[in-house]
Formats: structure tokens, C-alpha cells, sequence
């Protein structure tokens, strides 16, 4: 059966999701707090987390960066409830690491639909990552951190390397500095993004010869370039 931790502190909620969670052939396990909630986590495994936002003691924020921050667990699904429907607390709750915000109230069936979303893009995303990803003449080896441009050997930083991964992964999303500072450097959203600029630039100036392979979205972000040649595939 597949495992779902609830991080919820509220008897009711605990009771209806359970309920309709149950019903569908999950097994739940429950947590009130924060802590609890890692140490379940590492004892029990589970594939989903539906966690809530306003915990006692460590918030439901602290605990995705936590979940995030960990090797073993930094992929694990997590879909974020809470009473807060403001845009920037949905926007912190995802650039942090959550895969879905759901706020309160909400129904029993979105939710069971879109936690069976999550497990579908989970299991697709199982699959073995091919050994590399090209864009055009670019292509890079995730396990080795090696780039080549036309087939000639780049060398990039550690930083440069894990951004270009980034996007190269998903070539048509934008990224907002805040994001990529926090994936990148694992800083909060208070960080300096001035710091993602400059790694960039250098970036940029290093792929000269497939230019403009990171385009900017003004007062967005950057993304892959979309109008530069795929000449191979993902």
C-alpha cells in the first residue's frame, strides 16, 4: 500500500482525510508537529507528505526545507495545506519545495485527485535519468558535472554546472532568481539574487559559441532559451 504522512495538527482534518484517504487504499500516518513529523519520515518511508503550514513549534515551512534539504528525501512529493490563500504565501510555500498548495477549506476530491497526480508524475519520474541531456550542440553529463559544446570539453563551477542542470531539465519553464537561489545556493528568499546573476553572466559568457542558450523574462527570471536550435532530444 502506498504511505502517505499527514503533518496536520487539527483533530478534525486529521479525521476527513483520513477517512477519505483510507477509502482509497492508502495507508496514513499521522504527525502534529514538525518534528514528529522527520522522525516518521525516516522511520516509515512514506511516498507522499501532505503537510500543513501552521504547526506547533516547527512550522510546516521549516519542515519542507528540511525534507528538501536531505538527500534521501529531497524528492519525496509534498503537497502543502493551508488556512493562507494570500499569493506570496502560496509563492514561498513552492519556491521552498512544495509540489502542490492546497488552502483551506477544500474538498475531499480535489485533494484525493491531486495527491494521485503527484504519485502519477512520481512514478514517471522513477525512471533511470539518461546518462546525459543535450540542447542543440550542448550537452551535458548530470553524474560527472562534464559539458561539451560541439563536442568540445567546458569547464563550468560546481554553481554554474547545478544552474545550467536546471534548466536543461526543464528547457521551457522560467525560473525566478528567488528559486534558483534557493535550489542553487539552498539560501531563503531574503538572499542576495544579485548572486544568480552574476553566476549567469559567467554562464553565458562560457556558452558564447550557442548564445543566447539563457534568455532573461523581464521581472521574472531566466529560462532556456525556446528559439535555439533542438537539433537533439531529451
Amino acid at each position: 500500500m502506498v504511505k502517505i504522512l499527514l503533518v496536520e495538527d487539527d483533530v478534525i482534518i486529521q479525521e476527513l482525510v483520513t477517512y477519505n484517504l483510507q477509502r482509497e487504499g492508502y495507508t496514513v500516518m499521522i504527525a502534529e508537529e514538525g518534528n514528529a513529523a522527520l522522525q516518521l519520515l525516516t522511520k516509515e518511508k512514506p511516498e507522499l507528505v501532505l503537510l500543513d503550514v501552521m504547526l506547533p513549534g516547527l512550522d510546516g515551512l521549516e519542515v519542507c526545507k528540511k525534507i528538501r534539504g536531505n538527500q534521501e528525501t529531497a524528492n519525496l512529493p509534498i503537497i502543502m495545506v493551508s488556512a493562507r490563500d494570500e499569493v506570496a504565501d502560496r509563492v514561498i510555500g513552492l519556491e521552498l519545495g512544495a509540489d502542490d498548495y492546497v488552502t483551506k477549506p477544500f474538498s475531499p476530491r480535489e485533494l484525493l485527485a491531486r495527491i494521485k497526480a503527484r504519485l502519477r508524475e512520481e512514478k514517471r519520474n522513477s525512471t533511470p535519468p539518461p546518462l546525459s541531456l543535450t540542447w542543440g550542440d550542448l550537452e551535458i553529463w548530470p553524474e560527472s558535472y562534464m559539458v561539451t559544446v560541439k563536442g568540445e570539453h567546458v569547464t563550468l563551477t560546481g554553481k554554474e554546472f547545478e544552474l545550467l542542470h536546471i534548466f536543461m531539465k526543464r528547457p521551457n519553464q522560467v525560473f525566478s532568481r528567488e528559486y534558483l537561489l534557493q535550489k542553487v545556493w539552498g539560501y531563503t528568499i531574503s538572499g542576495d539574487t544579485r548572486t544568480v546573476d552574476v553566476h549567469i553572466s559567467n554562464l553565458r559568457s562560457k556558452l558564447k559559441s550557442v548564445s543566447p542558450i539563457i534568455e532573461s523574462v523581464r521581472g521574472v527570471g531566466y529560462r532556456l532559451a525556446v528559439n535555439y536550435s533542438k537539433t537533439k532530444a531529451f
